[in-house]
């Protein structure tokens, strides 16, 4: 594994996700994940980053690209968009993500972008919050979903506006981005009770696509999966971060190994757990050649 090409692997795994499973995608959401263990402080070795494409409704893992820290997100992104075939997807990305040279990418592919706003784009997001505050009923367009889990109630309120002009022509402020091709801003208003305490929380977005507030809460609440379908379940499931390969490429191509297992675990239609269906392909091997299937397809 130290000695394979980590370029040449990631290409070989996002080809066969693309081989395996052709269907087109929806909603497809990228975010970066450090692999906490694999430095190497004698030889000033920095963890490996990883930024991944995750399929949210699908839940698979689409294609990866190795960066040497998160802060070089911003150019992994639209070399990884290169090698995925996301034509139709609306693509989410964190505010790391959120730039025109991203959204411009993202468009390349043949896709949409829906971006979050936060204060790395400090005027951008006190505009699109003082414009919610003060819109006329007749430009936005509202949703409210309620979720019940672990205790707590959130109430979440998703309103979007088509109106952009102010944002995307001249009569913005000077020097502002451009984002190409905006045609909605949304915002979510999120209201959560654990026992006696009440926190609230806005999230603004921005994307090229005409979403329905159904739709945008959807494309919203999907970006999640990532973090809880894909980043959760290599920490908890196969203790990635406690992995200290170090050597050569072999902390990239296990960390695409670990990818190849996930995807082909997640295919599997039982009632147990991916750390049960790991447990069981070890003791039995019929139950593991049925696991292995996809990788013959």
């Amino acid at each position: 594994m130290n000695r394979i090409n980590s370029d040449l692997f990631m290409a070989c795994f996002t080809s066969w996700v693309a081989e395996c499973w052709p269907d087109k995608l929806d909603l497809v959401a990228i975010d970066g994940k450090t692999s906490r263990r694999s430095h190497n402080r004698k030889t000033g070795h920095k963890a490996l980053h990883l930024v991944s494409a995750f399929a949210t409704n699908s839940r698979l893992v689409l294609g990866q690209e190795a960066v040497d820290e998160k802060s070089n997100e911003i150019t992994a992104i639209p070399a990884l968009l290169e090698r995925l075939d996301v034509e139709g997807a609306v693509i989410s990305i964190d505010a790391m993500g959120c730039n025109p040279a991203i959204a411009q990418s993202i468009l390349d592919a043949e896709a949409d972008y829906l971006l979050a706003v936060k204060d790395n784009q400090p005027t951008l997001h006190g505009d699109i919050k003082s414009y919610f505050e003060t819109a006329p009923t007749e430009e936005v367009e509202q949703v409210e979903t309620v979720g019940k889990d672990h205790g707590r109630i959130e109430v979440r309120n998703h309103t979007v506006s088509h109106v952009v002009d102010w944002i995307a022509s001249d009569r913005s402020y000077p020097g502002a981005p451009r984002f190409p091709q905006l045609a909605t801003i949304g915002m979510v208003e999120s209201r959560i009770e654990r026992g006696d305490k009440i926190e609230t929380e806005r999230r603004c977005y921005i994307s090229s696509r005409l979403l329905s507030p159904a739709a945008f809460a959807e494309a919203v609440r999907g970006h999640w999966a990532i973090e809880n379908n894909l980043h959760w379940s290599l920490d908890v499931t196969f203790n990635e971060d406690q992995s200290r390969l170090r050597t050569g490429h072999g902390a990239k191509n296990m960390a695409v190994i670990r990818h190849f297992a996930l995807n082909l675990l997640r295919q599997v239609h039982d009632k147990r757990s991916i750390k049960r269906r790991r447990k069981r392909a070890s003791w039995d091997p019929q139950y593991l050649l049925q696991i292995l299937g996809p990788l013959r397809c």
